[in-house]
């Protein structure tokens, strides 16, 4: 910890698991943070959520591993199958051999639970709920920001973690909507009890199929299964990007795959369908005092699991990078030289696996469950050790920008 740091005032925008946790990280490392949420509560859009090895590691860092292995389920593997008949295309091992690969656990929790435990370590004074931004000054030497219930707040530094539809990073760089990625996604969490005669594994099992795939695991200390059935979809018309969906419907998507698929979808006492949206990497996420972190900066499909992730890695490197450098926009440029390659490419893995998952059945299938079977895709253990293993804090001194081998 630094002198400067303990005088350097930062100020986050959004109070989602990015905002949050990073607010954490700048507190460890000295800074005097405060949050702002624009809502009256501090919550999370959908339900499951992946802590996967490189996240655990930075909620270990912030103290809290003994709490998320109290909410968390650890899973026994990524379980990869085929639409139909349930035959297994690639099973990567999670639990122990996970945690020895890359040393810390996987986990699946519910999203309302992480943020929660997040939130109850962060001192309450540092929270402020109701703070809609609206604007923000920069003069050079401190940002003055502006919310719409008529408070203001001065601080040396500004993040904004504030989400797809950020007002930060619309201040910064201009207005821009973001894309429909032909997606949408049911989702739901059902009783355990009620699903007790299919005697689920524990593991994430990822079912893929012509033009659609299914996720479902465990959460709640297994109380719950979450499930996200994703489906190909030519527009999204509804007002917002989530709504309550129709049962009825999505078994209707799911006709003729496997029974499993459809006895999950069928179990549940309500769906909710959300269309999925992304941006293109940005060219730059800092200007001056103000930077952006995590859904604000580089939002992704979930498809490789790692959109928290990534924003709790950005919190770590941001809080370093501060922490090192008495220049605040040099280090805000730091950070986005050491954060933004390796997030692009995450997104971009994210978007591949849209094809990969969806394929119809065909010879592109089988070249793809051929390579499957040989380890050689982005969720096996010998090829996902730049990403899980991945030490955001040590980045700052080291300079790894966490790609792999074949992208450095």
């Amino acid at each position: 910890m630094t002198a400067g740091a303990l005088r350097t005032q930062v100020a986050i925008v959004g109070g989602g698991i990015g905002g949050v946790a990073a607010a954490l990280s700048l507190l460890r490392a000295g800074f005097d943070v405060h949050v702002y949420e624009q809502a009256r509560a501090f919550r999370e859009v959908g339900a499951g959520i992946n802590i996967n090895p490189n996240a655990s590691r930075v909620l270990h860092g912030l103290g809290l591993g003994e709490k998320m292995a109290k909410l968390g389920v650890r899973p026994l593997a990524f379980h990869q199958r085929r639409w139909d008949d349930g035959r297994t295309l690639l099973r990567t091992p999670l639990g122990r051999i996970a945690e020895a690969h890359f040393g810390f656990p996987q986990y699946q929790s519910h999203r309302a639970n992480v943020l929660a435990m997040l939130v109850a370590a962060l001192p309450q004074e540092r929270l402020h709920v109701g703070h809609r931004l609206t604007g923000f000054v920069d003069d050079g030497r401190r940002i003055e920001a502006q919310f719409d219930n008529g408070a203001t707040a001065t601080a040396d530094v500004l993040i904004g973690a504030d989400g797809i539809h950020s007002t930060v990073q619309r201040i910064l760089f201009g207005a821009s909507a973001p894309r429909y990625t032909g997606c949408t996604a049911y989702r739901g969490l059902v009783p355990a009890e009620k699903l007790a005669h299919l005697d689920l594994e524990v593991s994430a099992q990822i079912w893929m199929g012509p033009g659609k795939h299914c996720v479902h695991y465990f959460v709640a200390n297994q109380r719950l299964v979450n499930f996200v059935a994703i489906i190909e979809q030519d527009s999204w018309t509804k007002e917002s990007w989530t709504d309550r969906g129709e049962v009825r419907d999505a078994l209707a998507a799911y006709e003729g795959w496997h029974p499993q698929v459809r006895e999950i979808l069928g179990a549940v006492d309500e769906t909710f369908i959300w269309g999925l949206f992304d941006r293109a990497p940005l060219r730059r996420w800092s200007l001056g005092r103000v930077t952006l972190l995590g859904d604000a900066c580089h939002p992704m499909l979930p498809f490789m699991a790692q959109g928290a992730a990534q924003a709790m890695e950005d919190g770590v490197t941001l809080a370093a990078c501060l922490r090192g450098s008495g220049d605040v926009s040099q280090a805000l440029e730091r950070y986005q030289a050491l954060r933004l390659p390796r997030t692009a490419h995450i997104q971009s893995l994210a978007t591949a696996n849209k094809i990969r998952f969806h394929l119809p059945d065909g010879p592109e299938q089988v070249a793809r469950d051929a390579k499957m079977a040989a380890g050689g895709t982005d969720w096996s253990i010998a090829t996902i050790g730049w990403l899980y293993g991945h030490d955001a804090a040590a980045a700052v001194e080291t300079g790894n920008l966490g790609l792999p081998p074949l992208s450095r």
